[in-house]
């Protein structure tokens, strides 16, 4: 009996509290081994993926109820019409994304394919120059089918990152002779932000610019094209913006920081509501701001009700979310050994997270207002959805990671024998 209870005595403060002959060194050890062992797990970034994604989408609609009730209610509509609505596009994103997760590798690397999509995305922008097409804040960027409204251009992202992908890895080792460099990409890419500039949208066009840019990086484009295309680029913008009196009111206000009228009120309520936030914010649901005094506080300003209802912790925390979603999108590229994989990534990573930071730099004043969302939280059903799509090929390019779909098989059939274990434990208590 006392080498029993010797035995139980030495062998509890093995895991509560270590003795001299196991001291704390060792059980660091042990623990930082087994963190070591969780990140260099193949199947890493597919839950990483999952759960950035599904707690951005998550802040989205618990801000879009916060921030779009009062204009709901004002309108004589229920307050969570917008927080349903929003739902609704949430589900058929969530469906976009498991299909995009199910779908053959080789389906996301046919450049035959992937010419039928973007024809397709293209096509479907060509819509807003119909009657179907509609103007929305000086922008024909947008179709209405009946009570529901969306934004073509942003599935042409998508579509513009994944023949990118396809075309851009087929010329990889040919892409410092000029002619493979200019055909098709140079008239592709142009018709493609053509296409979305005609409907005098620049700021959707300068995400997509991102996009291009990102992707012909990873595909080791040579350097001085990019001098040349960003000289272009500058030229275009400044060219764009001269030509619009709105535009040159933006940016007029955004230089001298005070301005009369209605050309900056949006961007000095934003200030006011991140500033009223402070270090803690005001609480959920108690915004000042979004009650008439922020245009848009559901969408392109969402992030300015987040700065006032949660505070600087509530901006620092969704900063802190894109900025792991690019760590993560960071590792995939540096781990996959598919060129077509690699720059797709490098294109939609350049197109949410550069759209993320404008953003979150237009609220904070330190960009002139651009009119695009954040994505993933802002209000608005194709951008939601096109978002989501984009998660679910992001995950499908995770599951290809050396080891990662093998890792995730293991998982999903550990699951199912423990719940058949946890089935017959009840069955046999009946």
């Amino acid at each position: 009996m006392p080498d029993d209870q010797s035995t139980s005595a030495r062998t509890v403060p093995t895991i509560v509290r270590p003795t001299k002959d196991e001291p704390l060194g060792d059980v660091r050890g042990s623990l930082k081994s087994e963190v070591g062992a969780w990140l260099r797990s193949p199947a890493l970034d597919f839950f990483a993926l999952l759960v950035i994604g599904g707690l951005l989408v998550l802040i989205g609609l618990i801000m879009v109820l916060s921030s779009s009730s009062v204009d709901a209610i004002s309108k004589g509509q229920s307050g969570y019409s917008g927080f349903l609505r929003q739902g609704a596009y949430a589900a058929v994103g969530l469906v976009a994304l498991i299909v995009a997760v199910a779908l053959p590798a080789r389906t996301l690397r046919s450049p035959a394919l992937l010419w039928v999509v973007l024809i397709g995305a293209m096509a479907l922008q060509l819509l807003v120059f119909t009657p179907l097409g509609i103007n929305i804040n000086g922008n024909r960027n947008w179709v209405r089918l009946g009570p529901v409204t969306g934004q073509p251009a942003e599935f042409l992202k998508l579509a513009l990152a994944l023949w990118l992908g396809s075309i851009l890895a087929v010329k990889r080792k040919r892409l410092r002779d000029v002619k493979h460099l200019m055909i098709p990409l140079a008239p592709v890419v142009l018709l493609c932000l053509g296409l979305v500039l005609a409907g005098r949208d620049l700021g959707t066009v300068m995400m997509m610019a991102f996009l291009v840019a990102g992707a012909l990086w990873v595909a080791g484009v040579p350097k001085r094209w990019f001098m040349i295309g960003g000289g272009i680029a500058v030229v275009g913008v400044i060219a764009a913006a001269v030509m619009s009196p709105n535009r040159m009111a933006r940016i007029d206000n955004w230089l001298h920081g005070v301005c009369e009228g209605d050309s900056c009120f949006q961007a000095q309520n934003g200030l006011a509501a991140i500033a009223e936030g402070g270090w803690w914010g005001v609480g959920l649901g108690a915004s000042r701001q979004k009650w008439g005094r922020i245009p848009h506080a559901d969408n392109d300003y969402i992030f300015a009700v987040i700065g006032e209802e949660f505070g600087l912790l509530g901006t620092l925390s969704v900063l802190a979310l894109f900025l792991l979603l690019g760590l993560v999108l960071f590792r995939m590229t540096s781990r996959l050994r598919e060129p077509a994989a690699q720059i797709t990534i490098a294109g939609i990573s350049c197109w949410i997270l550069g759209q993320a930071l404008v953003n979150m730099m237009v609220v904070a004043g330190l960009l002139p207002v651009l009119g695009v969302p954040l994505p993933f939280v802002s209000a608005g059903g194709s951008a939601l959805v096109a978002s989501m799509l984009a998660l679910g090929v992001l995950l499908n390019y995770a599951r290809s990671e050396p080891g990662a779909d093998a890792a995730l098989r293991a998982r999903a059939g550990l699951s199912k024998r423990s719940g058949s274990v946890i089935s017959s434990g009840h069955s046999s208590r009946k």
